[in-house]
C-alpha cells in the first residue's frame, strides 16, 4: 500500500479507498466505540486526524499508544464531518514502531518556553514552533540557490579548514592533531597552524576570477566568546563573488537577493509564516511584504552618521564619523528613519577589512551593509581590492604579513579584473522570516560558548 505523507494526504483532490499515513501522535481521544488519533509526520504544520472503530484491528493495537508514539495507519481517505479539516483516514489497520513513556516524554500539549526546548534539541523539531522554524530554513536554503541559479551564477565549495584569517580578528577555533602540551607547529598535520574558517570569501574570489560568477554557501565558524542573542560559534553564510562587477553591482545584487528570498518564503511557506504571525511577531507577514513594496534605501555612510546625530535619540553607544555602526543604530535607520531596508555604503577603511578597494578619498572603502528592521545588519559586502600595490599595503597596515596571502596577491598579478562581493549571515536572514530573536533557535542544533550538547 502506498504511504503518502500527511501535506499530501491533506492536499488530496478526491477521496482515496486505500492510503497509509506514519506520523507520531500528537493527541489521542478515545471516545465510546471509537478513538481518535492526531498525527503528525514533520511534513507540514497541519495534523490528520485518524478514526479507529472498535472491532477493527487497527483497535486492538492502540494498546499503550499516546502522545509522542510512532506509528503507521492504513485505511481509507474520506471527507471529514468535522470542521477545520477536508480529510480524515478511516483506520483499518494500526502498526506501532515505538511507544513514548508518558512519564518521561517531555513534550506535552502546553506551550514549552525555548529554553527548555533548548535543552531538548533532539525533540524540539516535533513541535509546531520549531517544525515550522525549521521547513522554513529548508524553503529559504532552497530560495537562495533558485537565485543564484537563475542568474547563471555557479555553487562552489570552499574549504572549512584554512590557514589564514579572512576578517583579521583572530577570533577562530584552532585544528590540531598535536597531543596536549606539544607546540611544534611544523610537526602538525599541516606543517602550519590551522584553523576553522571564518569565511570562504578569498576562495570563492579566487574561483569567480575563472568562472566569472560564484557562490558558495555554507558553515562558518568564529570563537567569539559572546552570549548574544545574535551570535553563534557555528554558522551558516551565503557568499556570492562576481568578476567585472563594482560596488553598484554588489548592492543590486544583495537587494535582489534580500527581495527573492522574502518573495519566495511569503508564496511558499503561507501556514507556517501565519504561526509566527500570531503568537511570535504580530505583523510579521505585513511586514516582510512592505519590505519587498519598494526599493531599498541608499545612503552613504557619511550621511548615515549625519541622520542619527541630528535625529535626538540617546544611544547607548555614541554616533561618531569613523567609528562602526551599532546594530541600535542600523536599526534606527531601517525601522524608524525609513522605515525599510536601506543600504549604506563607502565606510570609512579603519573600521573595514584589507580586502575592501580603496575609494579616491584615500579614507573609505567601497563597502555596504543591507539593513533591515529588527536585524540590523543582514549582508556585509565591497568592491574588493584589484590593484596589487594597493592590497598589499593595506594587509600590511592591518598588522598582517602579505606571505600568508601569496596566492591571494597572484589573483591581482595575473589578470586582475574589478570584483565585487557579500557575505549573508543565513540565520539572520531566518530571523528575519520568521520573528524570531534569538539565533539559537532557527539553528536545529546551535554551537554557543559552553553548549556542544546533541
Amino acid at each position: 500500500m502506498e504511504r503518502i505523507l500527511i501535506v499530501e494526504a491533506l492536499a488530496a483532490e478526491a477521496p482515496r479507498s486505500a492510503v497509509t499515513v506514519c506520523g507520531w501522535v500528537r493527541t489521542r481521544r478515545d471516545a465510546k466505540g471509537f478513538s481518535f488519533l492526531e498525527l503528525n509526520d514533520g511534513s507540514c504544520l497541519a495534523n490528520i486526524q485518524c478514526i479507529v472503530d472498535a472491532g477493527t484491528p487497527a483497535y486492538e493495537a492502540l494498546g499503550e499508544v499516546n502522545t509522542g508514539a510512532a506509528v503507521s495507519v492504513s485505511g481509507a481517505l474520506v471527507e471529514s464531518p468535522g470542521k477545520g479539516q477536508r480529510w480524515e483516514v478511516r483506520a483499518g489497520e494500526l502498526i506501532v514502531f515505538g511507544l513514548a513513556d508518558q512519564g518521561t516524554f517531555p513534550l506535552q500539549k502546553k506551550r514549552h518556553s525555548d529554553e527548555f526546548l533548548r535543552t531538548i534539541a533532539h525533540l524540539r523539531s516535533r513541535t509546531n514552533k520549531y517544525g515550522a522554524a525549521f521547513r522554513i530554513r529548508s524553503e529559504t536554503a532552497l530560495a537562495v540557490h533558485d537565485f543564484f541559479r537563475s542568474r547563471h551564477f555557479a555553487y562552489v565549495h570552499t574549504p572549512l579548514l584554512t590557514g589564514s584569517d579572512c576578517e583579521g580578528a583572530g577570533e577562530m577555533f584552532r585544528v590540531t592533531t598535536l597531543a596536549p602540551g606539544e607546540t611544534r607547529t611544523d610537526e602538525d598535520f599541516f606543517g602550519r597552524p590551522c584553523n576553522l574558517t571564518v569565511s570562504g570569501q578569498l576562495e570563492a574570489e579566487a574561483l569567480a576570477l575563472g568562472l566569472g560568477r560564484v557562490y558558495t554557501f555554507g558553515p562558518t565558524f568564529r570563537a567569539e566568546n559572546s552570549n548574544t542573542a545574535r551570535h553563534a560559534a557555528e554558522f551558516w553564510m551565503i557568499e556570492p563573488e562576481m568578476a567585472f562587477a563594482d560596488l553598484q553591482d554588489d548592492m543590486e545584487l544583495g537587494e535582489g537577493l534580500t527581495r527573492h528570498v522574502i518573495d519566495h518564503v511569503l508564496t511558499r511557506c503561507g501556514e507556517d509564516l501565519a504561526l509566527f504571525d500570531k503568537y511570535v511577531d504580530k505583523g510579521l507577514a505585513d511586514r516582510l511584504k512592505s519590505m519587498i513594496a519598494r526599493p531599498f534605501a541608499r545612503i552613504s555612510y557619511g550621511e548615515a552618521v549625519g541622520i542619527l546625530e541630528d535625529c535626538g535619540r540617546e544611544f547607548e553607544f555614541p554616533v561618531a564619523f569613523g567609528a562602526d555602526l551599532q546594530s541600535e543604530h542600523e536599526r534606527y535607520l531601517a525601522e524608524e528613519h525609513f522605515r525599510r531596508p536601506v543600504v549604506v555604503y563607502d565606510y570609512p577603511k579603519a573600521i573595514k577589512a584589507f580586502y575592501m578597494r580603496l575609494n579616491d578619498d584615500d579614507e573609505t572603502v567601497a563597502a555596504m551593509d543591507v539593513l533591515v528592521p529588527r536585524i540590523g545588519e543582514l549582508i556585509g559586502g565591497s568592491q574588493r581590492e584589484e590593484r596589487l600595490d594597493v592590497l598589499e599595503r593595506r594587509i600590511r597596515e592591518m598588522g598582517q604579513d602579505p606571505a600568508d596571502y601569496w596566492w591571494y596577491l597572484d589573483l591581482r598579478r595575473f589578470g586582475s579584473v574589478p570584483h565585487a562581493g557579500f557575505g549573508l549571515g543565513f540565520e539572520r536572514l531566518l530571523m528575519l522570516l520568521t520573528g524570531i530573536t534569538n539565533i539559537r533557535d532557527v539553528i536545529p542544533f546551535p554551537r554557543t560558548p559552553g553548549n556542544l550538547e546533541f
